[in-house]
């Protein structure tokens, strides 16, 4: 099946074309505007994007919100973690603003959430989460991934490493955005099952 991304992010665009194979993801065209993210939960900004994305382009479109949500600061960033060091800031500035707030001493747990909302234009969504629990680091390790990925190391693996330090392979597989694209995939293979 045909999708179409509702992100500029090129870092997500290339994870879930890979985690949704053999389904055919395509970037958002560049004349779409998407709508600020105004709602209060993941699932809402991805709904938010999704349905104007669809509205837009005519397509079924998918849309990830997704983010980081530090026990120590009640959750923060959560739905502001791509603007949580300001509207304009980079990846490297949200990380540095995060490791700063969270106290060194204290309780360093977090986990990464992502919801993928599906829609189409004659009006069916569905929303699929994903969730991944884990540990802040001192300091940021790695060159993979994007984001938090230099500070967050996934509790399931065990072996201290951060999710920059891991493969794609290893990462998708653990991941908040790989177990909810997976949901996706299942779903779509049940209900629209790739044409041979």
């Amino acid at each position: 099946m045909r999708l179409v991304l509702a992100t500029r992010n090129e870092h997500k665009l290339r994870e879930l074309r890979e985690l949704l194979s053999p389904h055919e993801l395509e970037p958002l065209p560049p004349e779409v505007r998407l709508p600020p993210e105004t709602g209060e939960t993941f699932a809402a900004n991805a709904l938010i994007k999704a349905r104007a994305a669809a509205r837009a382009t005519g397509s079924a479109v998918i849309a990830d919100d997704s983010g980081i949500a530090a026990a120590a600061l009640g959750g923060r960033p959560g739905v502001r973690s791509a603007r949580f060091a300001g509207e304009s800031a980079t990846d490297e500035e949200n990380l540095a603003k995060l490791l700063r707030e969270v106290p060194s001493e204290g309780d360093r747990r977090v986990a990464y959430v992502c919801v993928l909302a599906f829609v189409e234009p004659a009006g069916e969504e569905r929303l699929f989460e994903g969730h991944c629990d884990g540990v802040l680091s001192d300091q940021p390790r790695g060159t993979g991934g994007f984001g938090y990925d230099p500070a967050f190391i996934p509790e399931e693996l065990g072996d201290g490493r951060t999710m920059a330090e891991l493969d794609p392979h290893e990462k998708g597989a653990i991941s908040h955005r790989g177990r909810a694209a997976r949901a996706l995939a299942a779903w779509l293979a049940d209900s629209r099952p790739v044409a041979a």
